[in-house]
């Protein structure tokens, strides 16, 4: 298993992290799947375009409109960021091929965070 350590720097905030995921599985050509499993209640991770940075920030603007700031009951104030994680989800799991995660043209991986600036980790293992 890996784990990555990230940085955000915003509130909300899409982190692609593509190219760790596809460092860390080249050492393993016989893996058939890699998990992708980020241990936070309020972050995610999540698959989008990676080829025009606009999709990333429309999809950050997008997701700091998407669960406004509510009565929530939750004290620390911090309740649309878990919602957020919940909707988004906290793991992926992306077939390998020859130690490659198999992913479309335009894809790519991104860590999401959502109650940023805070220091996060992904852990990474294959299957």
């Amino acid at each position: 298993m890996e784990v990555v350590r990230l940085k955000s720097s915003k509130k909300i905030e899409l982190i692609e992290i593509t190219a760790k995921v596809f460092e860390f599985t080249r050492n393993y050509p016989e893996a058939k799947a890699v998990l992708i499993y980020v241990p936070h209640t309020t972050a995610g991770v999540l698959i989008n375009e990676n080829a025009d940075p606009d999709v990333k920030r429309d999809l950050e603007a997008y997701l700091e409109q998407a669960v406004p700031k509510l009565p929530f009951r939750h004290l620390e104030g911090n309740s649309p960021a878990h919602v957020l994680s919940s909707l988004i989800g906290v793991s992926l799991s992306i077939p390998l091929e020859k130690g490659k995660p198999v992913l479309g043209t335009w894809q790519g991986i991104y860590f999401a965070e959502f109650d940023g600036p805070r220091e996060r980790k992904v852990y990474l293992t294959v299957l």
